[in-house]
């Protein structure tokens, strides 16, 4: 199926429209041939990652440009000491997330996150910590994976794993295996279907980096 931009315009609005957690008057979509730009603003870093998320999911969007804005009360009055105080407490809280490995600055709001840790999971786990803290304006996850596991990666397990979702057409994906890192090329359909390729492929013991070059194609109208 063909979409013109102001039916994958629509769509993405339809899309943010439908989680309840956003407010779709306050953020604006624009498309142009699969590049869709977000704009507006929101109360919170969440829910611009939401926003982000929404749009990526929708069928045709090819890659986002988000430039929404987060204005909030309760941002302005917290320090950037207590927003690094916030986000050390959150990790003594969950499990998936050696605290004691992850380094934590925060400047004017915006968050980074640095060290070194066995799993891509923890680090995923740790930025999701720190996007629903109040007071967060963005996040840098600079988090390096070393894996403890010394196997050799087996492109075949990654290629069945990626068999196995129900969300990938695995037949336009090429794995290639160098060392400790997994390439990914060919083609997928949306940015989530490339984002799940990827994080498929992180979970193979013993990655350390997945370079993922995978291109998302599909067909618009043209006028």
């Amino acid at each position: 199926m063909k979409k013109s931009n102001e039916q994958l315009q629509k769509d993405v609005q339809d899309a943010i429209n439908w989680e309840p957690s956003l407010n779709a008057a306050e953020i604006g979509v624009s498309a142009n041939d699969g590049v869709v730009t977000l704009t507006g603003t929101v109360p919170s870093y969440s829910q611009k990652s939401e926003a982000e998320h929404a749009a990526e999911n929708v069928a045709g969007v090819r890659a986002v440009v988000e430039k929404i804005e987060i204005r909030s009360p309760n941002s302005r009055n917290r320090t950037d000491d207590e927003i690094a105080a916030a986000i050390v407490d959150t990790f003594k809280w969950d499990m998936e997330v050696p605290a004691s490995k992850v380094k934590v600055k925060v400047e004017n709001g915006w968050v980074t996150l640095e060290g070194e840790l066995h799993w891509n999971y923890q680090r995923v786990a740790a930025e999701e910590d720190v996007k629903f803290l109040d007071g967060v304006i963005g996040v840098t996850n600079n988090i390096r994976i070393r894996s403890e596991i010394r196997n050799e990666i087996k492109r075949e397990d990654i290629e069945d794993a990626l068999q196995r979702s129900v969300a990938i057409d695995p037949e336009d994906i090429t794995v290639v295996v160098s060392g400790t890192k997994v390439i990914l090329t060919g083609t997928v359909g949306t940015v989530y279907q490339k984002k799940e390729a990827e994080r498929i492929a992180w979970n193979a013991p013993g990655v350390w980096a997945v370079d993922n070059q995978l291109a998302v194609e599909y067909e618009y109208e043209t006028f």
